[in-house]
């Protein structure tokens, strides 16, 4: 199971994060079916930014783990990311 979150005040930058993060996951469920259909939950709940430890939006948290706080990563970088954990073993 493929869990993504944006976590921001839903911002600009908070919103171009998920666009290139649906554009990652478009390219990677190509490859990998189980991202098939994963939506991506906008977090906009400070109490939640600070459970993951984020100190400045947006924040990425591919299954519940913080991987970019701060910045918007590249697709190329989302994909990396993605890939990664859904080459892991279930």
């Amino acid at each position: 199971m493929l869990t993504i979150k944006v976590l921001g005040p839903g911002c600009r930058n908070c919103e171009m994060l998920a666009q290139r993060t649906a554009a990652a996951l478009e390219v990677v469920a190509q490859q990998y079916p189980a991202a098939t259909g994963v939506a991506i939950e906008k977090v906009t709940n400070h109490q939640e930014f600070l459970q993951y430890g984020l100190m400045f939006t947006p924040g990425l948290v591919i299954n519940e783990k913080l991987v970019s706080s701060g910045r918007i990563p590249a697709v190329s970088q989302i994909k990396g990311w993605l890939s990664e954990v859904l080459s892991q073993p279930a």
